[in-house]
């Protein structure tokens, strides 16, 4: 059984425990969106008795194009955060792309997640290390489920063992990502719980041109079948309008769905997990 990670007493990732959610928009697009974003999943997952964790990102540092939306940036976003922390009492997380952004945003965040990008960046993972938070690593799609245990030794060496790995998709050929669910246990093999990012792994990187297109029909299945196969976390992109959200929309599963949309998941990792 792998390693168990606590973030609190109801939000432990591994073990045979239920899956958590960590859910909330692609981007920090305001204040109202974040709280209106976190209200709604806050309200679903209390009805659904789901652990919830709340993502936004500060920052898009990797858009496809340079005229791309990107954010309020790392002071606004934390406070808004914050906030959302504070009044809805609820765990929050978002993710770096500098080594020296890690002790400012650990100071706000729950769990600090590396992008899939800069999941090799050495002093990236050291410095996120450091803050002694939990580390969310979104294995590169450019690599293989097993490449990922030298990144998880990079933590470790760095004197943090509270680790998560999240699958979201593999290259295949040009603006295309496939998932390989082997990928899942191979992750948890290296007894660290391991996260299936439903929404990213249905992009189509630049398939828009100057922006990521992505087939969000496609969310349920691969949900289920990482349900199926065993996931200790399950990320999700959510919007209450995303034909409209400034990054990511088309992968995004729209807020007012997402209730139903669970409920299958959840009854597929009791399964799974005999509870």
């Amino acid at each position: 059984m792998v390693k168990e990670v606590k973030l609190q007493e109801n939000i432990i990732f591994g073990g045979n425990r239920p899956f958590v959610l960590i859910a909330g928009p692609c981007m920090i697009e305001s204040e109202k969106l974040v709280m209106e974003t976190a209200s709604v999943i806050k309200e679903i997952t209390e009805k659904l008795s789901i652990p919830f964790v709340f993502k936004a990102s500060y920052d898009k540092a990797n858009r496809s194009s340079i005229y791309s939306e990107r954010g309020l940036g790392i002071n606004k976003g934390l406070e808004i955060l914050k906030k959302a922390k504070n009044d809805f009492k609820i765990p929050v997380t978002t993710d770096i792309h500098e080594a020296n952004q890690a002790e400012i945003v650990g100071e706000v965040v729950d769990i600090i997640q590396i992008p899939a990008f800069l999941c090799r960046q050495t002093d990236l993972l050291v410095n996120a290390a450091k803050t002694n938070k939990i580390i969310n690593i979104k294995k590169g799609q450019f690599l293989a489920p097993w490449d990922m245990k030298n990144v998880v030794v990079k933590v470790k060496e760095s004197g943090n063992d509270k680790i998560l790995l999240t699958e979201r998709g593999t290259s295949f050929g040009y603006n295309n990502l496939v998932v390989d669910m082997r990928s899942l246990p191979t992750m948890r093999g290296f007894d660290v719980p391991a996260v299936f990012d439903a929404t990213h792994s249905v992009q189509i990187p630049g398939g828009l041109g100057t922006s990521t297109d992505g087939k969000r029909e496609f969310v349920p299945y691969l949900s289920r079948a990482a349900a199926a196969v065993g996931i200790d976390a399950l990320f999700l992109e959510v919007h209450p309008d995303p034909e409209n959200a400034l990054s990511d929309g088309p992968n995004m599963i729209k807020l007012d769905e997402l209730e139903e949309f669970l409920k299958p998941i959840k009854e597929i990792d009791q399964i799974i997990k005999g509870k």
